[in-house]
């Protein structure tokens, strides 16, 4: 009977965080920055297997498998949608978190900070025609 309630235990997976955005999957529940995102079930979903992939090229039949059990031979524009949804939800932060790989999928990319900081850098003043 113990191995019967360990089957029927659900999962425990570590949220995903980062400097803007944490997800966690045990209560469904998202934040960006400080505030929560009222998500639908479909795009708590698209995003949490987005984020669970992160990095990852995810081709659109199988999102569509995926989160609305559509088969190869569907054509819908649900995903679209969907992932116009969540970019508007994400804000200025959509174009680094959800990437479209144009006739392929889509990628979830986690957060990185800039690569080059602007450096200050003072110049001697110059007189231009003296």
């Amino acid at each position: 009977m113990g191995s019967l309630q360990a089957v029927n235990e659900p999962t425990v997976l570590t949220p995903y965080r980062d400097e803007h955005l944490t997800l966690d999957f045990n209560r469904q529940h998202v934040t960006l920055d400080t505030d929560r995102l009222t998500l639908t079930r479909k795009e708590y979903e698209l995003l949490a297997l987005l984020v669970e992939h992160a990095g990852e090229i995810i081709p659109r039949e199988t999102l569509l498998m995926r989160v609305w059990g559509y088969g190869g031979d569907i054509r819908t524009r649900t995903l679209d949608v969907h992932i116009r949804r969540l970019r508007k939800k994400l804000g200025g932060y959509a174009d680094q978190y959800i990437e479209t790989i144009f006739g392929i999928g889509y990628r979830f990319q986690p957060w990185r900070a800039p690569r080059f900081l602007p450096t200050q850098t003072s110049r001697p003043a110059m007189a231009w025609g003296a």
